[in-house]
């Protein structure tokens, strides 16, 4: 199955109908259903569960660095902002720590197929201090010659010594943040970086053979015009990188206090938003890259374009990948586990995560098991975000009899087509596949819904 390479225009009453708030479905149960009485021997008995699996079955491992020398005022990550490396220091160290917690519970399981080191800023740390975690890391766990081996980067602090290391520990693939490269839109966003630095490090970055080299890019930010996006587009292409993912801006003023910064009076509005993301479809599919899953890009030869060709295309909190291991264990503040059939994330706040680590605790929060409800509904969604399609099984018709019913109007309006036990998602409902995937989220159907992003 080849994704179209053209996107239909909605009109404004499917606008009007479909732009509403919904979950990005980066897991499901969502983040809001889980909960604070899910804690540290929870999280502790599902790592050995996990550890049931073998010794010969990997694991994916994300590592959250949380610093940034400034803030990026439309961010929603967990952040500390700061001029000071050296505290990175105590991160550094309490990481190794809660890492040596976690293998001792997972026993022999120690082999790696994803990698990923995300933030904050990864390359705020110093070359020495990424050293010294890569040591730490690998003294315990034991990347596979073929795993994915990621990192985070902003163009504007990162120097070309940290790429060289990077590459020698064995770091793969890069993603590079850029947003937009207007000047105006850089300027109310606080994200500043010129277009011929991240080229200069783009280009040593293919140098040094990283095999693949990801750009971000955000649509729906504050002044953003369809005739600033198409410079920015044009200038993106002109660089060619591997994969491209192109987000559409969340603007939570209420949850993310830092974003009143922006003039909200700016931000373009639904149509003109989807316009934007409509044109960079465009723009990228005739210069050759394939639609993957809901808003990345990636050219032909990629391996995400041919697994999704396949219907085989995976999704986890780090992105879509095919190296999606069963069991994802992360480490750092606010980390989140996908472990044993749950979920865990970890506390937020430093001091409480250095608190919990040297009590010789896990640092879980909150999270959630799975039942088997849960499981089978995440398979759907996650077929439906990443492989446009999915096949409901034998019983499908009968079981999810509701949910096709509740289904039958984006039918009707053209995003979905049904045929037996199997649903295909239409190019125009690749706009509002979220909607689509909302249908089987049984949390959805309680009086009070948590707030979430516009899916326009």
């Amino acid at each position: 199955m080849v994704a179209s390479l053209e996107i239909p225009t909605p009109s404004e009453e499917l606008m009007r109908r479909y732009n509403v708030a919904g979950p990005r479905y980066t897991s499901y149960p969502t983040a809001p259903e889980w909960r604070p009485d899910f804690g540290t021997e929870d999280y502790a008995d599902r790592l050995e569960a996990a550890r049931i699996a073998g010794a010969d079955e990997p694991l994916s491992l994300y590592v959250h660095l949380p610093f940034c020398r400034s803030l990026c005022w439309y961010c929603g990550c967990n952040v500390v902002v700061s001029k000071d490396r050296g505290a990175a220091d105590v991160y550094v160290d309490h990481v190794l720590q809660e890492l040596a917690q976690v293998v001792d519970r997972l026993g022999p399981r120690r082999k790696l197929a994803q990698l990923h080191w995300g933030g904050g800023t990864p390359t705020f740390l110093s070359e020495a201090q990424m050293e010294r975690l890569w040591s730490g890391l690998t003294r315990h766990l034991s990347p596979l010659p073929d795993a994915e081996v990621a990192i985070e980067v902003h163009p504007a602090i990162t120097t070309p010594g940290q790429l060289s290391l990077l590459r020698q520990l064995g770091f793969n693939r890069i993603s590079m943040g850029l947003q937009d490269f207007d000047p105006k839109v850089q300027e109310v966003t606080n994200r500043l970086q010129p277009f011929e630095q991240t080229r200069e490090l783009l280009e040593h970055a293919r140098t040094l053979g990283f095999s693949g080299v990801n750009f971000d890019l955000i649509y729906g930010l504050p002044h953003q015009t369809p005739e600033s996006w198409a410079r920015t587009l044009e200038q993106v292409l002109s660089l060619r990188p591997d994969r491209l993912a192109v987000y559409s801006f969340a603007f939570m003023p209420d949850v993310l206090k830092h974003q009143k910064r922006m003039p909200a009076e700016a931000l373009p509005d639904a149509r003109t938003k989807m316009e934007l993301f409509r044109s960079a479809w465009t723009a990228f599919a005739e210069a050759g890259y394939r639609p993957i899953g809901m808003d990345h890009f990636a050219v032909p030869e990629d391996e995400l374009a041919r697994a999704q060709e396949r219907r085989a295309l995976g999704r986890n909190f780090q992105g879509y990948t095919v190296k999606a291991a069963s069991d994802v264990v992360a480490l750092g503040a606010t980390g989140i586990s996908d472990v044993g059939g749950a979920y865990a994330q970890n506390v937020r706040a430093l001091p409480y995560y250095y608190e919990r680590v040297r009590e010789g605790r896990f640092a879980t929060e909150r999270g959630i098991r799975l039942s088997e409800d849960d499981r089978r509904r995440r398979a759907i969604i996650t077929q439906l975000m990443c492989n446009f399609w999915v096949d409901l099984g034998e019983d499908g018709p009968r079981d999810f009899a509701l949910e096709l019913e509740r289904l039958r109007p984006l039918e009707d309006d053209g995003l979905v087509h049904r045929e037996g036990s199997q649903l295909e998602v239409t190019p125009l409902g690749r706009l509002f596949v979220r909607n689509v995937a909302m249908v089987f989220d049984t949390y959805l159907r309680r009086a009070e819904r948590p707030r979430f992003s516009r899916t326009v």
